[in-house]
């Protein structure tokens, strides 16, 4: 059947004759979506809004829609944006035949009122005949599609559980938006408490002007956590400076940190300012900062301790006002003690240390951070959203991640880019994650079709008795010795699988 004759079977009381079609309407703005809609569908009245220039068909489309539904009639532009504003409107019946010089203008009507209110129910009502209708109807927004004249019970029946099926929608939204709120911080995804505790101490320093050093394994997110505190404090208007410390060569970070004057070394033909300089009034985030060498190290700590910055082959020291934001994967005490990190500074820059837990610390984080970068990764190169099947989850969760986060978003990226199946299985994986997984193990050991036991260990009996023959030149006895086997037993073990029978 299709849908044309589908759609023909809805017929029973008719709409009156549609004789205009001079309802010209220019692009309404709608401004920003309705956010407070689903507040109230808990009723089990529902407000509608009929849109239609055909004014002589609505006390019917009224009488008949009553009393489950109240319908307001819209027929020109100042009554739409009136009804599209009103978050009590649950849905919205659109004849197309009535609104403009054709279809093509009622469905452009329909696809503004979709972008702006995507919680409402949109039905499209026509006389027309056309297949291309529903079909340019539903990519546009609409829920439901009729054809004229209606069947009004099974208007109410249809448009009754299109509105509580969206509530239904509305309401796992909120929760899955709760949810999230609460694994998610300033670009940070993770719930635990390991996390929890993390996001605790990024509020509680960020409104300060205190050093930070943001300690934690290569990939957990240091850069992050950083971010987090200038996003969330009170220079978070203000210059934010990143360097990485372990990126720039030795000859050319002095100059970077400090700036120089015009003529300062061969090349400098034009005087530049130092990072620190540009990061006056904001921040500066310096990751690795423990392979500076000392000679940097004690120009960074008289920075610190006086906030002056000089540049090469100036005369005179600006006073420079930012906060410093370090980060090391090191453990900085037993540089200290090794002699390779200056004490006095380690004591300036450790002022609040942040500790970023490794990924196999924090229990849940796994699947949420799967969630998001599946999300992402599958969004930025125009993919359907894949599933991953619970047990390559469990695989994943019981994987150690000595890469952490960004081993895991470096992973998810290939698992999009590298299958186009719809659903991640365990084999798919990563062979580093199979290997080290007892859960795939156990898939490797028990496919999904099952195996025979018995010939699983026959075969099993036959390859270790072969391997004790071989090992011993063919010798039963010391074979059965291998095995820690009674003789007899081997014999028969021989005689059963047909082997060593010429020895």
């Amino acid at each position: 059947m299709s849908c044309q004759s589908w759609y023909m079977r809805r017929c029973c009381l008719p709409i009156e004759p549609v004789i205009s079609y001079n309802l010209r309407l220019p692009r309404i703005n709608f401004g920003e979506p309705v956010r407070d809609a689903e507040a109230s569908y808990a009723s089990s009245e529902y407000r509608i809004a009929i849109i239609t220039a055909e004014t002589s068909a609505f006390p019917d489309m009224q009488h008949f829609l009553a009393p489950r539904f109240t319908a307001s009639l819209a027929q020109n532009e100042k009554q739409i944006q009136t009804a599209i504003d009103d978050p009590g409107i649950r849905a919205v019946l659109l004849d197309l035949d009535s609104v403009g010089e054709d279809s093509s203008d009622a469905l452009r009507l329909l696809g503004e009122i979709r972008q702006v209110r995507d919680d409402l129910v949109l039905v499209a009502i026509t006389r027309s005949n056309s297949r291309s209708l529903p079909l340019k109807s539903s990519e546009l927004g609409a829920d439901e599609f009729f054809l004229a004249p209606l069947d009004f019970q099974e208007l109410q029946i249809v448009l009754a559980r299109a509105i509580e099926k969206r509530g239904l929608q509305l309401e796992g939204r909120r929760i899955v938006e709760q949810a999230e709120s609460k694994s998610a911080f300033c670009g940070l995804i993770g719930g635990s408490d390991a996390m929890q505790r993390v996001y605790q101490a990024v509020r509680a320093v960020a409104d300060s002007n205190t050093t930070v050093v943001v300690r934690g394994e290569s990939g957990t997110g240091k850069e992050l956590i950083a971010g987090a505190i200038v996003q969330t404090g009170i220079r978070r208007n203000k210059p934010y400076i990143c360097l990485n410390c372990s990126a720039i060569p030795e000859s050319l970070i002095e100059s970077e940190l400090f700036g120089h004057e015009r003529g300062a070394f061969t090349g400098a033909d034009t005087a530049k300012p130092g990072l620190i300089e540009s990061a006056h009034g904001g921040t500066l985030f310096m990751d690795e900062i423990t392979t500076l060498d000392h000679s940097l190290q004690s120009k960074l700590l008289r920075v610190l301790q006086e906030h002056v910055v000089q540049r090469i082959g100036g005369r005179t020291a600006k006073k420079i006002d930012f906060r410093l934001i370090a980060a090391s994967n090191d453990d900085l005490e037993e540089l200290v003690k090794q002699g390779r990190f200056r004490e006095d500074l380690y004591y300036r820059i450790n002022v609040v240390p942040i500790f970023v837990p490794p990924l196999r610390d924090r229990e849940g984080d796994v699947a949420i951070l799967v969630d998001h970068f599946l999300r992402v990764y599958c969004t930025a190169n125009n993919k359907p959203l894949k599933q991953l099947q619970p047990d390559a989850l469990e695989i994943m969760e019981e994987y150690a991640w000595p890469g952490n986060v960004r081993e895991l978003e470096n992973v998810v990226q290939r698992l999009v880019l590298m299958n186009d199946s719809p659903v991640i299985k365990a084999e798919h994986l990563p062979q580093q994650l199979l290997y080290s997984s007892a859960s795939s193990q156990e898939a490797i050991l028990i496919p999904e079709e099952g195996v025979d036991f018995d010939a699983e260990m026959e075969r099993i009996e036959v390859a270790y008795v072969t391997a004790a023959l071989n090992r011993t030149k063919g010798k039963k006895s010391a074979a059965a010795a291998l095995l820690h086997v009674d003789p007899q037993r081997m014999k028969y073990l021989c005689r059963k699988h047909k082997l060593g029978m010429d020895s």
